[in-house]
């Protein structure tokens, strides 16, 4: 293994069990509700009573279902009582506020009054189908734009192990959510990382799924393809068993992957693999520079993977100019998004900035923006033949402070965000997955990760891969202390 020298980035803070000894874990809380052991009343309840504590500092959510999550709890204990069974029959978990819950608003982290969804979203009726209970809609940054989770429509969202940080963003709200213990797991969306990375710095599973796995209804595709759903939770088990239930398509799907047993894959051995540390991001004309502890921590985590029995070297995708096709796509979905809005005069100069530029790059730049997709996926891709697997740090630095981004200017939050989050935009561009580990904490407690990338529909090896590395490194076994 051809790597730099560098210390143990450390396990980090905090404590291993549940402060009330109840099941934590998605899994856990299916088995005991499935076992008898507990209701789905019980653990809605404490859910909310976590929620109602936490949100004068953690902020976790725009909206709270207290009164219809207890009354769908009631229902599902009559359902367990009679015999039924579901994947997650009775179990609570939470969705980012950019996805339709029937009878509330979806905002996506903006100001303005917000009229009532009249159906579910189609992942939303697949949870609600197996029988999850949604507790709440969680927070996210304006339009899903940036990596922290800040706005004057919500307030501050703040990290679960060091509350003057961010937990991330855009799905900052559901990785605090699950970071805190408030639910077992929840679903955000990722445009350019924003399930990965607030993943990394809230020491989750983060799963980026393969374009179109989890349906996007009712948008055929979201923010011209670059956005998908994925899971985050605290185990590999927990966000395979989500990204399991929430997986399939509705017949205006423009994406539909081959389906997938993800929580199978969990529990399958990966087999010796030849795994690509890199190092280098992509080519976007600014300045970035990767953060000593997270070198070490990734460094760290290329030597367990080594230890493990995999071959494991440094080498370099060939990404060529992928930005040059990010940009269009990705201005050009938030101008689709503002046109949702209320009222415009609310929203943030830089997300106006954004609307003004995807008009500038629509029409021709656009559509060669999208058709140059298969040309990237062949040239990144040709990586995939002597390596199975692609191990990149998830971000270039720990979490910042709160407000470090969100006063920026949108030049300066630009330069800011690409020098924090270089790594995971890319596999947007080719819409293939990639799953975000915990590597361990920096010197100051605050969590890092690392991120293990592959090619079209390829969640099966990396969700094995992962499996491994945590029945290894016990990630899951810490928990925050700021909130306990």
């Amino acid at each position: 293994m051809s790597v730099d020298e560098s210390r143990d980035s450390g396990t980090g803070p905090g404590r291993a069990a549940s402060p009330d000894g109840a099941p934590e874990g998605l899994a856990d809380q299916a088995r005991a509700l499935a076992e008898g052991r507990v209701t789905s009343t019980a653990l809605v309840r404490r859910s909310l009573e976590r929620i109602e504590a936490t949100q004068p500092t953690v902020n976790a959510f725009r909206r709270v279902r207290a009164e219809a999550a207890l009354a769908e709890a009631a229902a599902a204990d009559r359902r367990l009582a009679a015999g039924e069974r579901l994947p997650l029959l009775g179990v609570p978990v939470a969705v980012k506020d950019d996805t339709d819950v029937a009878g509330e608003p979806t905002a996506f982290g903006c100001a303005g009054q917000f009229p009532p969804k009249e159906h579910d979203a189609e992942v939303v009726r697949r949870l609600r189908a197996a029988g999850a209970v949604i507790v709440g809609k969680t927070n996210a940054c304006e339009l899903g734009q940036w990596p922290f989770t800040e706005g004057p429509a919500f307030g501050d969202t703040r990290n679960p192990w060091n509350l003057d940080h961010t937990p991330g963003g855009s799905s900052g709200g559901s990785a605090a959510a699950v970071a805190a213990g408030l639910v077992p797991a929840a679903l955000g969306t990722d445009g350019a990382g924003s399930v990965r990375i607030p993943a990394a710095w809230s020491h989750l599973i983060g799963i980026k799924p393969q374009r179109g796995r989890i349906s996007t209804w009712p948008d055929a595709e979201a923010f011209q393809g670059i956005t998908g759903i994925g899971p985050l939770a605290r185990t590999v088990e927990d966000a395979a068993l989500l990204l399991d239930v929430a997986s399939g398509n509705h017949a205006g799907d423009l994406h539909r992957p081959p389906a997938i047993a993800a929580r199978e894959a969990a529990g399958r051995d990966p087999g010796r693999l030849r795994i690509a540390l890199s190092w280098k991001p992509a080519l976007t004309f600014t300045r970035k520079q990767l953060h000593p502890e997270v070198r070490a921590a990734v460094t760290e985590m290329a030597r367990t993977l080594a230890r493990l029995g995999h071959f494991v070297e440094e080498a370099e995708p060939d990404y060529g100019l992928v930005g040059l096709s990010f940009v269009p796509r990705a201005t050009a979905g938030v101008g689709e998004w503002a046109a949702r809005v209320p009222d415009p005069r609310l929203l943030d100069p830089r997300t106006r900035e954004s609307v003004r530029m995807g008009r500038l790059l629509g029409g021709p730049v656009l559509r060669h923006a999208r058709a140059v997709e298969r040309r990237q996926q062949r040239r990144i891709g040709a990586l995939f033949g002597p390596y199975d697997v692609l191990l990149t740090p998830t971000t270039a630095t720990p979490p910042p402070r709160i407000g470090t981004l969100a006063k920026l200017s949108g030049w300066r939050t630009d330069q800011a965000m690409i020098a924090a989050c270089p790594y995971a935009w890319p596999w947007n561009v080719l819409g293939w997955p990639g799953v975000s580990v915990p590597a361990g904490f920096s010197t100051d407690g605050l969590p890092l990760g690392a991120q293990l990338l592959g090619p079209a529909h390829g969640e099966p090896r990396l969700i094995s891969l992962a499996a491994q590395l945590q029945d290894d490194l016990r990630w899951q076994e810490r928990r925050p202390a700021a909130v306990a």
